[in-house]
Protein backbone atom coordinates (compact mmCIF):
# COMPACT_ATOMS: atom_id res chain seq x y z
CA UNK A 1 0.00 0.00 0.00
CA UNK A 2 1.13 3.56 -0.66
CA UNK A 3 0.39 6.86 1.01
CA UNK A 4 -0.15 7.57 4.69
CA UNK A 5 -1.68 4.83 6.85
CA UNK A 6 -4.93 5.68 8.60
CA UNK A 7 -3.56 3.98 11.72
CA UNK A 8 0.11 3.47 12.53
CA UNK A 9 1.51 1.83 15.65
CA UNK A 10 5.19 2.07 16.55
CA UNK A 11 7.01 0.47 19.47
CA UNK A 12 3.85 -0.52 21.33
CA UNK A 13 4.60 -2.25 24.63
CA UNK A 14 2.24 -3.34 27.39
CA UNK A 15 2.98 -4.96 30.74
CA UNK A 16 0.68 -6.56 33.31
CA UNK A 17 2.72 -6.81 36.49
CA UNK A 18 5.59 -9.20 35.77
CA UNK A 19 4.09 -10.27 32.44
CA UNK A 20 5.27 -8.47 29.31
CA UNK A 21 2.24 -8.85 27.02
CA UNK A 22 3.49 -6.71 24.10
CA UNK A 23 7.01 -5.67 23.13
CA UNK A 24 7.81 -3.09 20.44
CA UNK A 25 4.83 -4.04 18.26
CA UNK A 26 4.31 -2.24 14.97
CA UNK A 27 1.28 -2.22 12.69
CA UNK A 28 0.01 -0.10 9.79
CA UNK A 29 -3.54 -0.10 8.49
CA UNK A 30 -4.50 1.72 5.29
CA UNK A 31 -7.90 2.80 4.04
CA UNK A 32 -9.65 0.16 1.96
CA UNK A 33 -7.64 -2.84 3.15
CA UNK A 34 -8.17 -5.79 5.46
CA UNK A 35 -5.27 -6.62 7.77
CA UNK A 36 -5.52 -9.97 9.53
CA UNK A 37 -3.93 -10.17 12.97
CA UNK A 38 -3.05 -13.78 13.69
CA UNK A 39 -1.13 -15.68 16.33
CA UNK A 40 -1.41 -18.49 18.82
CA UNK A 41 -3.24 -18.14 22.13
CA UNK A 42 -1.28 -15.73 24.31
CA UNK A 43 0.41 -14.05 21.34
CA UNK A 44 -0.94 -10.64 22.35
CA UNK A 45 -3.71 -10.15 19.77
CA UNK A 46 -6.45 -9.24 22.26
CA UNK A 47 -4.06 -6.98 24.18
CA UNK A 48 -3.17 -5.09 21.02
CA UNK A 49 -6.85 -4.66 20.15
CA UNK A 50 -7.45 -3.26 23.64
CA UNK A 51 -4.61 -0.79 23.10
CA UNK A 52 -6.10 0.38 19.80
CA UNK A 53 -9.65 0.57 21.17
CA UNK A 54 -8.57 2.44 24.31
CA UNK A 55 -9.63 -0.28 26.76
CA UNK A 56 -6.03 -0.91 27.84
CA UNK A 57 -3.68 1.94 26.86
CA UNK A 58 -0.10 1.10 25.94
CA UNK A 59 2.71 1.66 28.43
CA UNK A 60 5.15 2.67 25.70
CA UNK A 61 5.09 3.48 21.99
CA UNK A 62 3.37 5.92 19.67
CA UNK A 63 0.09 5.88 17.78
CA UNK A 64 -0.45 7.97 14.65
CA UNK A 65 -3.82 8.67 13.09
CA UNK A 66 -3.64 9.82 9.47
CA UNK A 67 -0.04 10.89 10.03
CA UNK A 68 -0.73 12.80 13.26
CA UNK A 69 0.41 11.53 16.64
CA UNK A 70 -2.52 10.89 18.99
CA UNK A 71 -3.21 9.53 22.46
CA UNK A 72 -5.76 6.76 22.98
CA UNK A 73 -6.30 6.48 26.72
CA UNK A 74 -9.97 5.44 26.81
CA UNK A 75 -12.62 4.02 24.46
CA UNK A 76 -14.06 7.49 23.92
CA UNK A 77 -10.74 8.64 22.42
CA UNK A 78 -10.80 5.78 19.91
CA UNK A 79 -14.43 6.41 18.98
CA UNK A 80 -13.78 10.12 18.43
CA UNK A 81 -10.91 9.32 16.07
CA UNK A 82 -13.04 6.89 14.06
CA UNK A 83 -12.17 3.48 15.48
CA UNK A 84 -15.03 1.02 16.00
CA UNK A 85 -14.68 -2.36 17.70
CA UNK A 86 -16.90 -5.42 17.38
CA UNK A 87 -16.01 -7.85 20.16
CA UNK A 88 -16.54 -11.59 19.99
CA UNK A 89 -19.49 -11.51 22.42
CA UNK A 90 -21.19 -8.89 20.14
CA UNK A 91 -22.76 -7.10 23.17
CA UNK A 92 -26.29 -7.31 21.76
CA UNK A 93 -29.50 -7.21 23.82
CA UNK A 94 -31.43 -10.32 22.84
CA UNK A 95 -34.78 -9.00 24.07
CA UNK A 96 -34.61 -5.84 21.94
CA UNK A 97 -35.33 -5.62 18.22
CA UNK A 98 -32.76 -4.84 15.54
CA UNK A 99 -33.50 -1.10 15.46
CA UNK A 100 -33.18 -0.77 19.25
CA UNK A 101 -29.86 -2.65 19.19
CA UNK A 102 -28.46 -0.52 16.39
CA UNK A 103 -29.28 2.73 18.19
CA UNK A 104 -28.67 1.55 21.76
CA UNK A 105 -27.15 4.51 23.61
CA UNK A 106 -27.36 6.78 20.57
CA UNK A 107 -31.08 7.07 19.88
CA UNK A 108 -32.33 9.72 17.44
CA UNK A 109 -34.79 12.15 19.00
CA UNK A 110 -37.30 14.65 17.72
CA UNK A 111 -38.76 17.24 20.05
CA UNK A 112 -37.38 15.32 23.02
CA UNK A 113 -38.94 12.00 21.98
CA UNK A 114 -37.29 9.01 20.31
CA UNK A 115 -37.84 9.24 16.58
CA UNK A 116 -38.71 5.62 15.88
CA UNK A 117 -39.58 6.29 12.25
CA UNK A 118 -36.21 7.91 11.49
CA UNK A 119 -34.30 5.19 13.35
CA UNK A 120 -36.13 2.46 11.44
CA UNK A 121 -35.47 4.24 8.13
CA UNK A 122 -31.77 4.60 8.94
CA UNK A 123 -31.56 0.97 10.08
CA UNK A 124 -33.05 -0.30 6.83
CA UNK A 125 -30.74 1.97 4.82
CA UNK A 126 -27.63 0.82 6.68
CA UNK A 127 -28.44 -2.89 6.48
CA UNK A 128 -29.28 -2.56 2.79
CA UNK A 129 -25.93 -0.86 2.10
CA UNK A 130 -24.22 -3.90 3.59
CA UNK A 131 -26.54 -6.37 1.80
CA UNK A 132 -27.65 -7.75 5.16
CA UNK A 133 -30.83 -9.77 4.82
CA UNK A 134 -33.07 -10.21 7.86
CA UNK A 135 -36.82 -10.89 8.04
CA UNK A 136 -37.61 -7.58 9.74
CA UNK A 137 -35.81 -4.83 11.62
CA UNK A 138 -38.49 -5.11 14.28
CA UNK A 139 -37.91 -8.71 15.36
CA UNK A 140 -35.94 -9.49 18.55
CA UNK A 141 -32.25 -10.13 17.99
CA UNK A 142 -32.65 -13.45 19.86
CA UNK A 143 -34.56 -14.83 16.86
CA UNK A 144 -31.72 -14.13 14.39
CA UNK A 145 -29.07 -16.61 13.27
CA UNK A 146 -25.46 -16.28 14.36
CA UNK A 147 -24.45 -14.72 11.06
CA UNK A 148 -27.32 -12.24 11.16
CA UNK A 149 -26.43 -11.26 14.73
CA UNK A 150 -22.83 -10.67 13.68
CA UNK A 151 -24.05 -8.53 10.79
CA UNK A 152 -26.19 -6.42 13.14
CA UNK A 153 -23.20 -5.91 15.46
CA UNK A 154 -21.01 -4.81 12.54
CA UNK A 155 -23.75 -2.53 11.20
CA UNK A 156 -24.09 -0.90 14.63
CA UNK A 157 -20.37 -0.11 14.63
CA UNK A 158 -20.80 1.84 11.38
CA UNK A 159 -23.31 4.32 12.76
CA UNK A 160 -20.46 6.45 14.04
CA UNK A 161 -18.97 6.55 10.52
CA UNK A 162 -15.61 5.03 11.52
CA UNK A 163 -12.53 4.78 9.36
CA UNK A 164 -11.15 1.66 11.07
CA UNK A 165 -13.19 -1.35 12.21
CA UNK A 166 -11.74 -3.98 14.57
CA UNK A 167 -13.35 -7.41 14.28
CA UNK A 168 -12.56 -9.96 17.02
CA UNK A 169 -13.16 -13.52 15.77
CA UNK A 170 -16.27 -12.58 13.74
CA UNK A 171 -16.76 -16.09 12.32
CA UNK A 172 -16.23 -18.04 15.54
CA UNK A 173 -18.94 -20.68 16.12
CA UNK A 174 -20.65 -19.92 12.79
CA UNK A 175 -21.68 -22.48 10.21
CA UNK A 176 -20.32 -22.58 6.67
CA UNK A 177 -23.10 -20.50 5.10
CA UNK A 178 -23.11 -17.94 7.92
CA UNK A 179 -19.33 -17.64 7.76
CA UNK A 180 -19.49 -16.96 4.03
CA UNK A 181 -22.03 -14.20 4.66
CA UNK A 182 -19.82 -12.51 7.27
CA UNK A 183 -16.76 -12.73 5.00
CA UNK A 184 -18.76 -11.09 2.22
CA UNK A 185 -19.69 -8.36 4.68
CA UNK A 186 -16.01 -7.76 5.49
CA UNK A 187 -15.28 -7.40 1.79
CA UNK A 188 -18.03 -4.79 1.54
CA UNK A 189 -16.45 -2.83 4.37
CA UNK A 190 -13.23 -2.76 2.36
CA UNK A 191 -15.11 -1.68 -0.78
CA UNK A 192 -16.53 1.24 1.19
CA UNK A 193 -12.98 2.43 1.89
CA UNK A 194 -12.73 1.33 5.52
CA UNK A 195 -9.64 -0.16 7.07
CA UNK A 196 -10.39 -3.48 8.78
CA UNK A 197 -8.34 -5.30 11.41
CA UNK A 198 -9.48 -8.91 11.52
CA UNK A 199 -8.54 -11.25 14.38
CA UNK A 200 -9.09 -14.88 13.45
CA UNK A 201 -7.70 -18.34 14.14
CA UNK A 202 -9.18 -19.61 10.89
CA UNK A 203 -6.50 -19.21 8.23
CA UNK A 204 -8.93 -20.16 5.46
CA UNK A 205 -11.10 -17.17 6.42
CA UNK A 206 -8.01 -14.97 6.66
CA UNK A 207 -6.78 -15.92 3.22
CA UNK A 208 -10.25 -15.38 1.78
CA UNK A 209 -10.54 -11.71 2.75
CA UNK A 210 -7.25 -10.27 4.04
CA UNK A 211 -4.91 -8.17 1.92
CA UNK A 212 -2.07 -8.47 4.44
CA UNK A 213 -1.38 -10.71 7.40
CA UNK A 214 0.43 -9.56 10.55
CA UNK A 215 1.70 -12.35 12.81
CA UNK A 216 2.21 -11.91 16.55
CA UNK A 217 4.22 -14.38 18.58
CA UNK A 218 4.85 -14.05 22.31
CA UNK A 219 3.86 -10.38 22.18
CA UNK A 220 6.18 -9.44 19.31
CA UNK A 221 5.86 -8.99 15.56
CA UNK A 222 6.88 -12.19 13.81
CA UNK A 223 6.17 -11.30 10.20
CA UNK A 224 4.12 -9.25 7.77
CA UNK A 225 2.88 -11.03 4.66
CA UNK A 226 0.97 -10.16 1.51
CA UNK A 227 -1.78 -12.75 1.38
CA UNK A 228 -1.35 -13.52 -2.30
CA UNK A 229 2.41 -14.03 -1.92
CA UNK A 230 2.61 -16.39 1.06
CA UNK A 231 1.68 -20.01 1.62
CA UNK A 232 -0.35 -21.27 4.55
CA UNK A 233 2.68 -23.27 5.67
CA UNK A 234 4.75 -20.09 5.93
CA UNK A 235 2.05 -18.40 8.00
CA UNK A 236 1.83 -21.39 10.35
CA UNK A 237 5.63 -21.41 10.66
CA UNK A 238 5.60 -17.74 11.69
CA UNK A 239 2.80 -18.37 14.20
CA UNK A 240 4.59 -21.33 15.81
CA UNK A 241 8.07 -19.85 15.62
CA UNK A 242 9.34 -22.54 13.26
CA UNK A 243 10.84 -20.03 10.84
CA UNK A 244 14.14 -18.20 10.96
CA UNK A 245 13.76 -14.53 11.94
CA UNK A 246 15.78 -13.40 8.95
CA UNK A 247 13.24 -14.97 6.60
CA UNK A 248 10.45 -13.26 8.52
CA UNK A 249 12.24 -9.95 8.12
CA UNK A 250 12.55 -10.55 4.39
CA UNK A 251 8.80 -11.07 4.03
CA UNK A 252 8.21 -7.99 6.14
CA UNK A 253 10.35 -5.88 3.83
CA UNK A 254 8.75 -7.29 0.70
CA UNK A 255 5.24 -6.75 2.08
CA UNK A 256 5.85 -3.22 3.32
CA UNK A 257 8.27 -1.86 0.71
CA UNK A 258 7.62 -4.00 -2.34
CA UNK A 259 11.37 -4.46 -2.79
CA UNK A 260 13.16 -7.34 -4.44
CA UNK A 261 13.41 -10.11 -1.85
CA UNK A 262 16.80 -11.18 -3.15
CA UNK A 263 18.18 -7.77 -2.24
CA UNK A 264 16.78 -7.78 1.28
CA UNK A 265 17.59 -11.26 2.57
CA UNK A 266 20.53 -11.24 4.97
CA UNK A 267 23.44 -13.46 3.97
CA UNK A 268 22.83 -15.81 6.92
CA UNK A 269 19.29 -16.44 5.63
CA UNK A 270 20.65 -17.39 2.20
CA UNK A 271 23.06 -19.80 3.85
CA UNK A 272 20.45 -21.48 6.03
Amino acid sequence: MTGTPVLSLRGISKRFGAVQALTDVELDVYAGEVVALVGDNGAGKSTLIKVISGVGPADEGTIEWQGRRVEINRPYDAQQLGIATVYQDLALCDNLDVVANLFLGRGRTRRGVLDEIEMERRARELLQSLSVKIPSVRIPVASLSGGQRQSVAIARSLLGEPKIVLLDEPTAALGVEQTAHVLDLIKRLREQGLGVILISHNLADVRAVADRIAVLRLGRNNGFFKTDEVTQEEIVAAITGAVDNSLVRRHARVAELGTDASQTVPQEANDS
